[in-house]
């Protein structure tokens, strides 16, 4: 685990006191927080994107090229 050094003028360290203060915690604990909630939101691009790429990528589907109700419940002994 790493430790990094944030400078923040008086009015945002107060704010940050206060807001960490309220929920219970620390302000160091708020910044983690904060800087995990970037890596996750990356992944989600990162998995959107993947998925744009997938849908891109599909070729010749169409939804109204459906099999028939009867031909789909069709039994076979």
């Amino acid at each position: 685990m790493r430790n990094i050094t944030v400078s923040l003028d008086d009015e945002s360290y107060r704010t940050a006191r206060i807001v960490a203060a309220q929920r219970d915690t620390s302000v160091s604990a708020l910044v983690k927080q904060f800087l995990t909630s970037l890596s996750v939101e990356n992944e989600v691009e990162r998995l959107k994107a993947l998925e744009r790429e997938a849908r891109e990528s599909i070729k010749g589907f169409s939804a109204s090229d459906r099999i028939p109700r009867d031909e789909l419940h069709e039994r076979r002994p």
